[in-house]
């Protein structure tokens, strides 16, 4: 699981990353990010929406599998603010490397991954 310091929800950081930040999208997700030079760290946050998944246990366990992956490829140094929003309930279900790679490709097309 991500850490709590890297992780971030409410109303006002949300509204700056969409203000503010740049996207990135695929057809089952996008990514919003923006630099944060306030911090040493990076901080995400994943919004699935009821419209994606009715059940609460479905939105939860996408959320959880992209923080882990987040957790797993973005180097500690990065100081940005990152958003990942999801539009497909199919990623519950998505085998986990190509859910992986989609999330990676993400970050490689915003620079935020080598």
């Amino acid at each position: 699981m991500l850490a709590r310091n890297h992780r971030f929800h409410g109303y006002g950081s949300l509204r700056f990353v969409y203000q503010k930040g740049q996207t990135v999208r695929t057809t089952q997700c996008a990514l919003k990010f923006v630099d944060n030079p306030r911090r040493q760290t990076y901080r995400a946050a994943v919004v699935v929406s009821k419209k994606v998944a009715k059940s609460a246990v479905k939105r939860n366990r996408i959320r959880r599998r992209v923080f882990e992956i987040l957790r797993q490829n973005l180097p500690v140094a990065c100081r940005q603010d990152l958003v990942v929003s999801i539009f497909s309930e199919q990623l519950a279900e998505q085998n986990g490397t190509e859910l992986n790679q989609q999330i990676v490709g993400l970050l490689k097309s915003a620079g935020l991954f080598d």
